[in-house]
């Protein structure tokens, strides 16, 4: 099967098309290379464009004859979606309905979404399942609501059967250090942690010390990018068997603090992690955490990557792979 995978020069499609290629698949990855690297496209054709440019997304379904789509093309920052809440709508809500309308036009029938946690705001009940209220309290999740929103109309009106699956928080690198964390600017907390150890950062921010905590700081479900690889070749599998369009949370279950990423990395790496405690930042939830039974059982999957020390030993790795931990055979300068 040849999937088409957008934003797959990124940090989680790139993983995804690792994972795709080793069941057997083919991934084509259509990116603008604005935030992916394409040094990161490994295992399948790399075609540059915006996703927002209909001719030249005809140009390549037209030529590579895709049967599903993967669609990870989009912007991730909570922060700055705030601030520009019109870049927010374009590009992940405006250029995903061009994505969507190409899909339709040339009878793809099968679509994988990256979306969010983000999708239910402030919780009411910890762990959150699917059937929790949505109310996104940023641009960045109302954008992946939305998104999904426009799924169901499709599937409803075109057929187009899809599977959503709402990441917790992403962590951790390729196991096989193929792969690595690059974000620029980096807003993920674990890579954060670690390269404060490193000293490429002054120090890592601790935002709230004073939640309803165990150690007072907010607590987050980590999900390794392997696990999430894995989820997304399941949910194609789930497709292409016949089944019916869903939504899944993808997490395990489990917490861990801003504090405890902090002494895990220290752990790990053998280094002081210099903190910053600040205060809390407006819309951040105390507690995160999965309800995961649902992929459990609708995707036949389950999380490998369960111990966040293993999940930090590999997004070390991972920067050593990106070249920001220098490789231990050449010594730091």
């Amino acid at each position: 099967m040849k999937v088409l995978v957008t934003g797959g020069a990124g940090f989680i499609g790139s993983h995804v098309c690792k994972a795709l290629a080793g069941a057997g698949d083919q991934p084509v990855v259509y990116d603008n290379l604005g935030h992916g690297c394409a040094d990161a496209v490994r295992w399948g054709p790399l075609e540059i464009g915006d996703l927002g440019n209909r001719d030249r997304l005809d140009q390549v379904i037209r030529q590579h004859r895709p049967d599903a789509v993967m669609h990870f093309a989009g912007l991730i920052a909570v922060g700055e979606s705030v601030i520009k809440p019109g870049l927010y709508y374009r590009n992940n809500l405006a250029d995903s309905l061009v994505l969507l309308e190409a899909v339709r036009d040339h009878g793809i029938g099968m679509f994988v979404f990256s979306s969010t946690a983000a999708v239910y705001g402030v919780p009411e009940t910890v762990p959150i399942p699917e059937q929790h209220r949505t109310q996104p309290v940023n641009p960045y999740g109302a954008t992946k609501l939305a998104m999904e929103w426009m799924l169901a109309d499709f599937g409803a009106a075109h057929g187009v059967r899809s599977v959503c699956l709402r990441y917790f928080n992403a962590a951790g690198a390729d196991p096989d250090g193929d792969l690595g964390e690059r974000h620029d600017p980096e807003t993920h907390a674990l890579p954060l942690a670690l390269m404060a150890a490193l000293g490429r950062r002054d120090c890592f921010q601790i935002f709230g010390t004073d939640y309803d905590t165990p150690d007072g700081t907010a607590i987050r479900d980590y999900i390794h990018v392997a696990d999430l690889a894995t989820a997304h070749v399941r949910a194609l599998d789930r497709l292409r068997q016949g089944g019916d369009s869903s939504v899944f949370n993808l997490g395990t279950g489990r917490g861990t603090s801003v504090q405890e990423l902090v002494d895990s990395v220290a752990r790990v790496t053998g280094r002081p992690v210099p903190v910053r405690r600040a205060p809390r930042r407006a819309g951040d939830p105390p507690v995160l955490i999965a309800a995961p039974a649902r992929a459990l059982a609708g995707l036949n999957w389950r999380p490998v990557w369960t111990e966040f020390d293993r999940i930090v030993e590999t997004a070390w790795l991972g920067l050593q792979t990106v070249g920001i931990v220098p490789d231990p055979g050449e010594g730091e300068e």
